[in-house]
């Protein structure tokens, strides 16, 4: 928790309690349903919550922006970004029925009020939305087939409505395709090794009506 207050000082009395129970209810319910690896569950805060919120670091959500978050597995990271951001609308879809499960008991246990849950495939949804926003579920051509036509048209933030993709590693090649990718470190904004290879990756992507 302190490493989450040591990146974002500001958090209200509301975020700072939701925050400290993340640990209590994914361990608890870890023990039930594995969603997270037993080395992962006890630096939980630094591979997953605060890995997360590196997308808060690149791009604040507005309030009343919706964002997709596509195969958010255990509920990263869609759940820590809607609780820094809970003017926001978070829509988390995953087609592996019990992770579902276990993020809407995590959001039930945190109180949160702007979650929507899908247990589906991406290729379902039909709204759109002015980010979309995951962790390496798929290389960067899949996955912009995947979401074609969820972009809304007008964009409200400094940035085009696009994609946020949390990806680690060389991504020269796997980015080729996509001359308007910025690949932001995430060593610009955390120290710890853990972010060494790690990058937030924005595509802005155009509205397809």
């Amino acid at each position: 928790m302190e490493l989450i207050q040591k990146y974002f000082p500001d958090l209200s009395d509301t975020q700072q309690r939701q925050f400290l129970l993340l640990e209590g209810l994914y361990k608890d319910w870890n023990l039930k349903i594995n969603v997270v690896s037993r080395k992962d569950i006890d630096e939980l805060y630094l591979r997953h919550v605060l890995h997360s919120l590196g997308i808060a670091k690149v791009q604040a959500f507005h309030s009343g922006s919706r964002v997709l978050d596509v195969g958010t597995g255990g509920g990263f990271p869609g759940i820590p970004l809607a609780i820094l951001f809970p003017g926001t609308h978070f829509h988390l879809v995953d087609s592996i029925g019990k992770k579902m499960n276990v993020v809407q008991e995590v959001a039930t246990g945190l109180g949160l009020q702007n979650v929507q849950l899908t247990n589906d495939r991406v290729e379902t949804i039909t709204d759109q939305y002015d980010f979309i926003v995951s962790r390496a579920v798929a290389k960067m051509e899949t996955f912009v087939h995947w979401v074609r036509g969820r972009i809304a048209k007008n964009s409200t933030h400094e940035r085009k409505n696009g994609i946020l993709y949390l990806k680690g590693g060389d991504l020269s090649e796997e980015l080729a395709l996509y001359k308007n990718a910025q690949v932001i470190p995430l060593t610009e904004y955390f120290e710890e090794s853990f972010f060494e290879t790690k990058s937030v990756v924005y595509l802005p992507l155009k509205y397809k009506g």
